[in-house]
């Protein structure tokens, strides 16, 4: 795996997310909306929506194509799936919808990607067949342990469900494994290491031990293979199977799951899923369940901690800052502005009426790009990039500026230069 990261414990700058979120604008709670479903203010949007954008991209390179299926689901949906005997304490109160009809909402979106690949017959030809979705879960958490974006009671969940052969299951569990690597390349994150999730003692899991060593044996040879070294995990394990969770820890050193990859025998079973085989038999697929980021409010969480608000150039709310000298430079800043939203980059002027030049440096000291325009640059279309840091460089013609600024944006680089 050309990209892996290795694990190693990340430098938590001394921040917490939940105040940094609110002293940015990013997001906030109200008492009438609820404990633990939080609202994103419009830089807190532009965030999210580009940490959604990037991850759709990588997957659609990986060969994944993108669903949607509804929030609910009947209340056999999950008893089919094993969710209402193993995971009900986690889910909201059904739904009563009438005589004999209950709906709930979904704690999980491998139900409905499994009914989704059983929706026509599959050949063999098609696999693996790589389903992704960005969707929306919902989990009854106590109000006691909510906090911030780490533990919400609706969830945007990164999953996506490979459905593949046998022979096929441990390339797929390696890929999905390099995708995280190439996400948190990215994202400037550094997992804290790698745990192979299993079953404990208890009622919890699926009782077919069988299949809990066939997936387990799978994960144990795509981590020897890529080097990686892992701890195991007792009693960690996902209800029907074990899996690879990828940790981070936060400001004040505690750990959680950014990103999974699960083996599945059990599901398949379930829902009687089947493909044809060459032999023009029907065969059981293997299900990779997988998510990248796993959930948004958790990974925009670690990143405004991990980075401080100073979010790599592609994620932050203003990639450029535009600072005019004085009035007289106020309709180049905005025509520079305009130039910007041509090529996708995000910038805000920041005039003579919010403050003295060095007041305005600092209330954009968080903008990966800043530019003073004065009179000469006003007059002869240049611009000298000041990096967030402090690092300056040479005056160079607008457009050339602008466009490698727009190469970097679009190659979600990490250095600012």
């Amino acid at each position: 795996m050309s990209d892996r990261i290795t694990p190693a414990a990340p430098s938590s700058p001394a921040v917490d997310h939940r105040r940094l979120g609110r002293e940015l604008g990013l997001f906030d709670t109200d008492p009438l909306i609820g404990s633990g479903l939080p609202y994103w203010l419009p830089d807190g949007a532009v965030v999210r929506q580009s940490l959604e954008d990037f991850v759709r991209a990588l997957e659609r390179r990986a060969g994944y194509r993108h669903v949607y299926s509804p929030v609910l689901g009947k209340r056999e949906l999950y008893e089919l799936s094993g969710h209402w005997a193993h995971y009900r304490e986690d889910m909201f109160p059904p739904l009563e919808m009438g005589p004999g009809e209950e709906l709930v909402l979904r704690p999980s979106l491998c139900p409905h990607h499994a009914l989704l690949f059983r929706s026509r017959s599959r050949s063999y030809r098609e696999l693996p067949l790589r389903m992704a979705e960005l969707g929306d879960m919902y989990r009854s958490e106590r109000s006691g342990v909510l906090g911030g974006l780490t533990r919400v009671r609706a969830i945007r969940l990164n999953d996506a469900h490979v459905f593949c052969t046998l022979e096929q299951a441990a390339a797929e569990v390696r890929g999905a494994l390099e995708l995280i690597a190439a996400a948190y390349r990215a994202m400037g994150v550094v997992p804290s290491r790698y745990r192979l999730s299993l079953p404990g003692p208890g009622g919890k899991y699926v009782a077919r031990p069988e299949l809990w060593e066939r997936a387990a044996a799978i994960l144990v040879r795509v981590l020897a293979e890529l080097g990686v070294p892992y701890e195991e995990g007792v009693g960690e394990a996902a209800f029907y199977g074990p899996k690879i969770d990828v940790q981070v820890v936060d400001a004040a050193g505690q750990e959680s799951t950014l990103s999974t990859v699960q083996v599945d025998f059990h599901q398949p079973e379930r829902f009687d899923l089947h493909y044809v085989g060459a032999d023009g038999a029907r065969h059981r697929p293997v299900m990779v369940h997988r998510s990248v980021v796993g959930s948004v409010e958790r990974a925009v969480a670690h990143l405004i901690e991990r980075h401080g608000g100073a979010f790599p150039a592609w994620l932050a709310p203003v990639q450029l800052a535009v600072l005019p000298l004085g009035p007289e430079q106020a309709d180049a800043a905005a025509a520079l502005a305009s130039r910007c939203l041509e090529l996708d980059l995000r910038a805000e002027v920041l005039g003579a009426e919010r403050g003295s030049l060095g007041a305005r440096v600092r209330a954009a000291r968080l903008a990966p790009y800043q530019v003073v325009l004065g009179p000469r640059e006003a007059a002869d279309g240049t611009l000298s990039l000041r990096l967030r840091g402090g690092r300056r460089l040479g005056p160079r013609p607008a457009g050339e500026v602008l466009s490698d600024l727009a190469e970097r944006v679009r190659a979600h680089a990490v250095e600012l230069w």
